[in-house]
């Protein structure tokens, strides 16, 4: 069993629209995170993920995510399943709590434009 206290966490600024605030378990098979989105992410262009699943659970907002050129539209209660190698960005005000699978890590989150 692991647990992370909310004293535990590390905010990190992603993007001047966009704070993540991460649960560090260091299990590489699963991390989470609490994505505050604020504008777009990233700036400007699309990201891709190499390697893992990101899984995104709308806690409060709306907004939309982006994926290989079809606009997905996301409200509180919502769930999307964003698969390795989709090219996305996000948009909007909105809270999620994110785990991703395997754990994720900077070096496989790729800007492709």
């Amino acid at each position: 069993m692991k647990i992370i206290y909310k004293e535990q966490t590390k905010k990190i600024q992603n993007s001047k629209d966009c704070i993540a605030i991460e649960y560090p378990l260091e299990d590489k098979n699963i991390n989470g995170a609490i994505i505050e989105l604020a504008g777009r992410e990233p700036d400007e262009g699309r990201v891709m993920n190499t390697e893992c699943k990101e899984l995104a659970y709308i806690i409060n907002g709306s907004g939309r995510v982006i994926i290989d050129n079809k606009i997905i539209n996301l409200k509180q209660g919502d769930l999307i399943l964003i698969e390795p190698g989709e090219k996305f960005f996000w948009e909007g005000n909105m809270t999620m709590f994110m785990p991703c699978a395997p754990a994720w890590r900077p070096d496989q989150y790729k800007k492709v434009e």
